[in-house]
């Protein structure tokens, strides 16, 4: 089961994402959230705690 882990506001944003976690190891999906232009990045459920240490240490300045 994939699960959303972040909304990006844009597509270049969600690409730059899922480049980071795709080159830590982890399966990445894109997709367009319902009719806005924001972008849902979804990962494996089983990833989930893994992936989010991951993202909350390239988010940090």
């Amino acid at each position: 089961m994939w699960t959303v882990i972040y909304i990006a506001p844009s597509a270049k944003v969600a690409e730059k994402i899922q480049d980071k976690l795709t080159t830590e190891g982890f399966l990445v999906k894109i997709r367009q959230a319902g009719l806005s232009k924001q972008f849902e990045i979804l990962v494996p459920e089983g990833e989930l705690e893994e992936v989010q240490e991951v993202l909350n240490r390239s988010l940090m300045p």
